[in-house]
C-alpha cells in the first residue's frame, strides 16, 4: 500500500514539473521583469526601506517583521539540503538555474507581494489579511480558484513547511548529536505550540531575532569553506555554467545530467528555496504596516535576493568546489543533499559540522513557525477562524511524526504541493499584471525620492 501511495506521489510529481510547469514559472518571471521595467534594479531601494519604520500605517507587525517571517520560511532547509539535492539528481548545472530562478523572480516576488497588499482586507477583531487567495477574489472575481489556492496552501504548509523541516533536523540531530528522532519530534512540536498559538506577532517577535543570527552565522561558514576551496572556485563556476546547457556534458572533473534534469532539478528547487511565485510570502506581506503596496513589495522582493542570489549561491559554490576537489566524494553513490552538504561542511576542522547543525535546525525551525503563518491565514479564508485551533493542533501532530516519515517521499510531496498551490497564485499575477504596472508608476518615483515620509498614504479603496 505505502509502495503504491509512493510511487503515485512520484509519478505525480514527475508529470506536474514537466515542461509546462518550468516555462509557466520562468515565462512568468521573465514576464513580470519586463511588465515592471525590470524592477530588479529597485532592490537596493528595498533593502533601504526593510529596516525604516513605517508606523503610521496600518497593520500587524513592522515592515521588517513581516520580511523576517517570510525570510524565515524561505530560508529554510531548501537552503542546505535543497541544493544539495538538486545537484545531487540534477547535477551541478542545477545551481545555474536555481540562481536564474532566483534573479528572475525577485519581478515575480514583487508583483504577488504589491497585490496581496492592494487586495488585502481587514478583519472585525482588526487583523490584516491577504494574499494570492484575496487577489482572486477580489481582484479577478475568482472565488473558486481562490478556494483552490487556499486549500493547496494549507496542505502544502504540512509538507514544505513542517514535516520536510521536522524531518530534516531529525536528520542531522542523529547523526551528528545520536538524538533519536522521536525526541526531535516531540521537541519542536512543543517549541512551535508555544510560538504559533500567540499569532503573527509572536512569530514575527521570534523571526526578527533568529533570521539574522542564523543567515549570518550560516553564510560564515560557506565564506570559510570558500577561502579552503580558493584554488577551485572559478572552476566550479565554470563547470556549473558549462553542465547548465550541455546535455550529458562533462566539465571539471564532473558529469552533467543533462539540460532538462538540470532546469528541472534547479527550478524545483529553486522555487522550493525562494517561493517566488508560490503566493506564500506575500500572505506575511499582507500583514505588514506600510502605507502602499508598492513599498511592501519592494521590501518583500529583497527577501528572493537574500535567499537565493546570495544563500543559494554560496551554498552551490561551496557544494560544486568541495566535489571537484575531494576526489573521495563519489556523486554516484549520493541522492541525499543533507548527506552531501555534510561532507562539504567537514571540510572545516572542528567546528563545521557545528556551523551545520546549528544551521540546519535554526533554518528549519525559524521555516516550521512561518508557513504555520502560511496555512493558519488559508485555512481562515474557507474556514473561518473556528478552523485555526484544529489546524493547530495538526500541524503540531505532524511536526511530531515528521522524523520518522522517509524524507524522499516527503520531498517529492512537496515538490507537488508546491507546483499545485503556484498555479493558481500565477495566474492572479499575470491577469492582475496591468494593476501591478498602474500602482508601480503610481508610487516609484516617490520611493525614489531620499524624504520617504512623503510617500502617498494607500488608497482607501484599496
Amino acid at each position: 500500500m505505502l509502495d503504491a501511495i509512493a510511487n503515485f506521489i512520484k509519478t505525480s510529481n514527475e508529470w506536474i514539473w514537466g515542461w509546462p510547469m518550468i516555462l509557466l514559472l520562468l515565462g512568468t518571471h521573465l514576464f513580470m521583469t519586463v511588465r515592471t521595467g525590470f524592477i530588479q534594479r529597485k532592490i537596493g531601494t528595498g533593502i533601504r526601506l526593510s529596516v525604516e519604520k513605517d508606523p503610521d500605517a496600518e497593520g500587524d507587525v513592522s515592515q521588517f517583521g513581516a520580511l523576517t517571517t517570510a525570510l524565515a520560511s524561505t530560508i529554510g532547509t531548501g537552503n542546505i539540503i535543497g541544493v544539495g539535492t538538486a545537484i545531487a539528481l540534477g547535477g551541478p548545472g542545477a545551481v545555474f538555474w536555481c540562481w536564474i530562478t532566483g534573479v528572475f523572480g525577485i519581478a515575480t516576488k514583487y508583483a504577488e507581494s504589491l497585490i496581496a497588499v492592494k487586495y488585502r482586507v481587514k478583519t472585525k477583531d482588526g487583523r490584516m489579511q491577504g494574499g494570492a487567495m484575496y487577489a482572486l477574489d477580489r481582484g479577478l472575481h475568482m472565488k473558486w480558484l481562490a478556494v483552490l489556492f487556499a486549500a493547496f496552501g494549507g496542505l502544502a504548509s504540512f509538507g514544505i513547511g513542517c514535516a520536510t523541516q521536522v524531518n530534516a533536523i531529525a536528520t542531522v540531530c542523529r547523526a551528528n548529536l545520536k538524538i533519536q528522532p522521536w525526541i526531535v519530534g516531540v521537541v519542536v512540536g512543543a517549541l512551535t505550540a508555544m510560538v504559533i498559538f500567540g499569532g503573527i506577532k509572536s512569530i514575527a517577535n521570534v523571526c526578527e531575532k533568529l533570521v539574522p543570527f542564523m543567515a549570518a552565522f550560516y553564510v560564515l561558514g560557506c565564506v570559510i569553506i570558500l577561502v579552503i576551496n580558493g584554488d577551485f572556485l572559478l572552476p566550479a563556476i565554470g563547470t556549473i555554467l558549462t553542465l547548465a546547457f550541455k546535455p550529458g556534458a562533462a566539465a571539471g572533473g564532473l558529469v552533467g545530467s543533462g539540460i532538462m534534469m538540470a532546469m528541472r532539478y534547479g527550478i524545483a528547487r529553486g522555487l522550493f528555496s525562494n517561493e517566488s511565485g508560490m503566493g506564500s510570502a506575500p500572505i506575511a506581506a499582507a500583514a505588514a504596516q506600510t502605507r502602499n503596496p508598492v513599498r511592501q513589495a519592494l521590501v518583500s522582493s529583497t527577501g528572493t535576493f537574500w535567499d537565493t542570489v546570495v544563500v543559494c549561491a554560496m551554498t552551490g559554490l561551496v557544494l560544486v568546489s568541495s566535489i571537484m576537489k575531494n576526489s573521495a566524494i563519489d556523486m554516484g553513490s549520493i541522492t541525499n543533499g543533507g548527506e552531501l552538504t555534510t561532507l562539504a561542511f567537514d571540510q572545516i576542522p572542528v567546528i563545521g559540522p557545528v556551523i551545520l547543525v546549528v544551521g540546519m535546525i535554526s533554518f528549519a525551525y525559524s521555516t516550521v513557525l512561518g508557513w504555520s503563518y502560511y496555512g493558519e491565514r488559508c485555512i481562515e479564508y474557507f474556514a473561518g477562524k473556528k478552523g485555526l485551533i484544529p489546524y493547530r493542533v495538526l500541524y503540531i501532530a505532524v511536526a511530531v511524526i515528521a522524523p520518522v516519515v522517509s524524507l524522499d517521499l516527503v520531498w517529492t510531496a512537496a515538490d507537488t504541493l508546491n507546483a499545485l498551490m503556484a498555479i493558481p497564485n500565477l495566474v492572479a499575477v499575470l491577469l492582475l499584471s496591468g494593476v501591478v504596472v498602474k500602482e508601480t508608476k503610481k508610487y516609484i518615483n516617490d520611493l525614489d525620492a531620499k524624504d520617504t515620509d512623503e510617500v502617498p498614504l494607500l488608497d482607501k479603496d484599496t
